[in-house]
């Protein structure tokens, strides 16, 4: 039990996949740049877009930019043709478009709208606009080009909007110096607000400053800036990372006696922290307020974080009391069911895990390929190909997508029965449907070319790396390592773990 819990702790800032898309207590950087860019100095609301602009213009043409979604094309030709049409674009209907572009990261096309605002002159950008730019020329080109476009900006439109954005630049990259000068800046400035101490105090917290953390709270407090719940949850985070369990009960303790403080995921925070010290007894305790406090469809986050917990500390039965409660509140996502189904098999219990899945199934929550994946990652770890093909071909049945990771996992399984001869069929599917940015799973892939070679299959060998070539997945660099995996050998190849299946189903 105390090694399940190590093992669920032992990287506190790099959480789970199902972790991380859940942790409402970690300041995301979409939300961040939203505060600064459309709150004043202590994130208090600015005035937001007017109701009358959410439809209409912005609405149709956003159904033409969709079809540009998967395009690397640039959507000037769309916005000309849009405006030859005699259709105007208001400055609403632009923060609109551009809510939505940075929403499904379309960081080009965003900046390709910028430029297409700018030589058009229909209406003159504010400071927030030039500090979404600028956030935008950090996501899509780095933070080098980012500086360079901050020192393009006027120093008139150089507001606390503009600062806010670079230091934000600077915190993602964790670049400690240049993060504090523009800290100073803005405290120049007088606009050093609740949501500025917050970004500084998230990126003292991932580089376990945590005295600055607690230090940078006292002076908000000096300072008359009021800490919010990000805050607190900031300090509670890095006391229970440490662990220091005397700090982050005394965090907790305050944050209990103010309402606008406390939230269940500050229990959450609290429970990571006794499972680092390995007080399974107060982390369940803190597990359970943590229930007492969920409500609403906002229920849903709070129950992948407890599922997550609950199965680090082993309380299989405690998982299964959740998922039974909570499914009669509120209607489970993909990310719920991603979680569940993980830990029943991660506590052995693939018959549990088959019922879930079968349960997914027949829900109507949107396919994700991510579910089978894992469930045939699990079967192939037991040696129950067949089930894992079984599945497979359910799929294709159906006519739904299957991913490259689909047919890795198959054909991991296949390399761990030393079934060679299958696990190169199956690597040679996955490599044919993988998708731009896909990458095969190096030991899986050099296994096959070892197994081909040691045949003298020269013909089969090439024939794999070929499918490499032509899909642009065959860099000097790899054939390297794979020339070096074959001649020295690789411990790990021995052993083409559970690891190694769970990483590829979640791809």
């Amino acid at each position: 039990m105390v090694k399940l819990v190590e093992q669920s702790v032992k990287s506190w800032w790099k959480l789970s996949n199902c972790l991380l898309r859940i942790s409402p207590y970690c300041t995301k950087s979409e939300q961040t740049l939203a505060s600064l860019f459309l709150t004043n100095k202590n994130g208090e609301a600015a005035n937001t877009l007017t109701s009358s602009a959410k439809g209409g213009g912005a609405a149709a043409l956003h159904n033409r930019l969709l079809y540009w979604s998967r395009s690397k094309k640039s959507i000037i030709p769309i916005l000309d043709k849009w405006v030859n049409e005699d259709n105007p674009i208001k400055y609403d209907d632009f923060q609109i478009i551009m809510k939505q572009l940075r929403a499904y990261r379309r960081y080009n096309h965003a900046l390709q709208m910028y430029e297409w605002i700018k030589k058009s002159k229909d209406f003159d950008l504010l400071p927030r606009d030039f500090a979404v730019e600028l956030d935008l020329v950090s996501k899509a080109h780095g933070l080098k080009a980012a500086e360079t476009y901050f020192t393009s900006i006027p120093d008139d439109l150089r507001t606390f909007q503009v600062y806010g954005a670079l230091l934000n630049c600077y915190a993602d990259a964790n670049i400690l110096k240049k993060a504090e000068d523009t800290m100073q800046k803005l405290k120049e400035l007088g606009y050093a607000g609740t949501v500025a101490y917050n970004v500084m105090m998230t990126l003292y917290a991932k580089l376990g400053y945590v005295e600055k953390v607690q230090s940078l709270l006292l002076e908000m407090e000096d300072n008359g800036v009021s800490g919010n719940l990000i805050s607190y949850n900031i300090l509670l985070n890095s006391y229970a990372s440490a662990p220091d369990v005397t700090e982050m009960e005394k965090v907790l303790m305050k944050m209990e006696a103010d309402p606008l403080l406390i939230s269940w995921s500050a229990y959450t925070v609290a429970a990571k922290g006794y499972l680092k010290a390995g007080d399974t007894e107060k982390a369940h305790d803190s597990l359970k307020k943590c229930e007492h406090l969920l409500k609403g469809t906002k229920a849903r986050l709070a129950i992948d974080m407890l599922i997550t917990l609950y199965t680090s500390m082993g309380k299989k039965d405690v998982l299964y009391r959740i998922w039974e409660k909570y499914k009669r509140i509120v209607k489970y996502n993909n990310s719920s069911y991603l979680c569940m189904i993980r830990g029943l098999e991660k506590l052995d219990d693939l018959d549990g895990a088959e019922k879930i899945f079968a349960d997914w199934e027949a829900s109507k929550v949107h396919f994700d390929i991510r579910i089978p994946n894992l469930l045939i990652s699990a079967y192939c770890k037991k040696g129950h190909m067949e089930k894992a093909r079984s599945i497979i071909e359910k799929l294709v049945e159906s006519g739904k997508h299957r991913n490259g990771s689909t047919w890795i996992c198959l054909a991991l399984g296949y390399c761990v029965q030393n079934d060679m001869e299958k696990a190169v069929e199956t690597m040679k599917k996955a490599i044919l449907v993988s998708k731009p940015g896909w990458k095969p799973h190096f030991h899986c892939l050099a296994s096959c070319v070892k197994y081909l070679q040691s045949k003298g299959d020269t013909q089969g060998e090439e024939e794999l790396k070929d499918l490499l070539r032509v899909r642009g997945l065959f860099s000097e660099g790899v054939e390297r390592s794979l020339n070096k995996y074959v001649e020295v050998g690789n411990h790990k190849s021995k052993a083409l773990d559970e690891t190694d299946l769970e990483e590829t189903s979640s791809q």
